[in-house]
């Protein structure tokens, strides 16, 4: 585990503020509940967290934060846990550790964790039942170690990280929930990919769009207007936009439903639109012409066919919101982190990514986001997998506290 020469680089930073021998009691701690940590991941990952549906998950959660030390366990008003590490100024700003208790899978899921030697395969495993043990491994960690912090550090479980969640979490916690003003620097663990640090965050406007007809016989009201025809001119004029290359920013028509029949002109058919960007003005831009797009191929069909029975409509409903930002390469909080994951050996790149972290982040709240683990794939998928060859599996969640500890003592006035 070279644990050794990872205490050595870390103590290299006054950030961490811990002493050698408690820093190597609390690595040692979480090598020893490796087994735990691996049963930690498959319990919660069978309890289903689905969309809008993680009640159970939570509950069970809320269960462990409890028996695992932390004070103040509570579960929100939309579902997120809270909980409280106090520190010695209970004062200052306090530092959120956060990961998420969603899955993008539907209910219904089966979901059974598959172990094939060292991975283990399951829906939503590493996205994030993975971060949640984490967070309970550090707890035991620091409380073995009788580690002090001068900040409180706040173990947060979200809802709605995923899909349709649409973060409604983490909107709530810096928005509704009452520890919102007490908090200064916020980390999500999300995923097991360790290389790399998440500090901007991509931005999305997700519409779904309504295009409404008065609708008829195939064959005996030809000739009249059809809401098909504007959607699918919709579609072909955002894919003639051309989007801006000094940031990523992209667009994809998604889903559609709707229709009567095989013989019916329909009366409605409604197609989904996402478009991402970490530029809040490229993102608002193609916002903008996304709905005049709408807007001109509805006046088009209208202008086209028969409108005796009735016009064509569009109804665009804004079904997801995500703002885009950056928390600054040179703010104290990143360059603890990128420091810490190069003095352990990981690659410490900054990128951009949708999690969490994009609420605090618009908020002007310094904020990152992390994997913890020994790295995984098919995220999103059935066959999602994480690796938990115990080696380096350990490592990757010593790499997570160290991470927090060095967050944690950033000095935030």
């Amino acid at each position: 585990m070279r644990t050794s020469l990872l205490l050595f680089a870390l103590l290299a930073t006054p950030a961490a503020a811990q002493s050698p021998a408690a820093l190597k009691l609390a690595h040692d701690n979480i090598a020893n509940d490796y087994k735990q940590i691996v049963a930690e991941v498959v319990q919660l990952t069978e309890i289903p967290a689905p969309p809008f549906k993680e009640a159970a998950r939570a509950a069970r959660y809320a269960e462990m934060m409890k028996a695992g030390g932390l004070q103040e366990v509570t579960i929100d008003a939309v579902g997120n846990i809270t909980s409280v590490r106090p520190g010695r100024d209970r004062q200052a700003k306090a530092l959120v550790v956060s990961a998420h208790l969603d899955t993008v899978f539907p209910e219904g899921t089966p979901i059974n964790v598959r172990r094939e030697g060292t991975t283990l395969h399951a829906p939503g495993i590493g996205d994030d039942t993975i971060g949640l043990a984490s967070m309970l491994a550090w707890v035991r960690a620091m409380d073995a170690a009788k580690i002090e912090t001068r900040r409180d550090i706040l173990f947060v479980a979200t809802v709605g990280e995923a899909g349709q969640g649409d973060l409604r979490g983490v909107k709530h916690l810096f928005t509704e929930n009452p520890l919102k003003a007490r908090i200064g620097d916020f980390i999500s663990f999300d995923g097991s990919g360790v290389n790399g640090i998440t500090n901007g965050g991509v931005g999305s406007k997700r519409y779904s769009v309504t295009f409404k007809g008065p609708g008829g016989h195939s064959y005996g009201a030809y000739g009249i207007v059809n809401p098909m025809v504007a959607m699918a001119s919709s579609v072909t004029g955002l894919y003639a936009i051309t989007t801006p290359t000094d940031i990523k920013t992209t667009y994809a028509a998604s889903t559609v439903t709707g229709g009567t029949s095989v013989n019916s002109i329909p009366n409605a058919i409604t197609m989904e639109f996402d478009m991402r960007s970490r530029s809040p003005a490229n993102l608002a831009a193609l916002e903008k012409q996304l709905l005049g797009v709408i807007e001109g191929s509805v006046a088009a069909e209208n202008s086209a066919r028969n409108t005796r029975f009735g016009t064509i409509s569009a109804d665009p409903k804004l079904i997801g919101d995500r703002p885009a930002g950056e928390t600054p390469a040179s703010d104290p909080l990143v360059k603890a982190a990128q420091a810490t994951l190069a003095r352990n050996g990981y690659k410490s790149e900054l990128g951009a990514s949708s999690t969490d972290s994009n609420i605090p982040i618009s908020l002007g709240i310094p904020a990152i986001t992390l994997g913890a683990g020994a790295g995984g794939g098919r995220a999103h998928a059935l066959d999602e997998f994480i690796s938990i060859e115990e080696a380096p599996f350990v490592k990757g969640i010593q790499n997570g506290l160290d991470v927090v500890l060095a967050a944690v003592a950033v000095d935030r006035k």
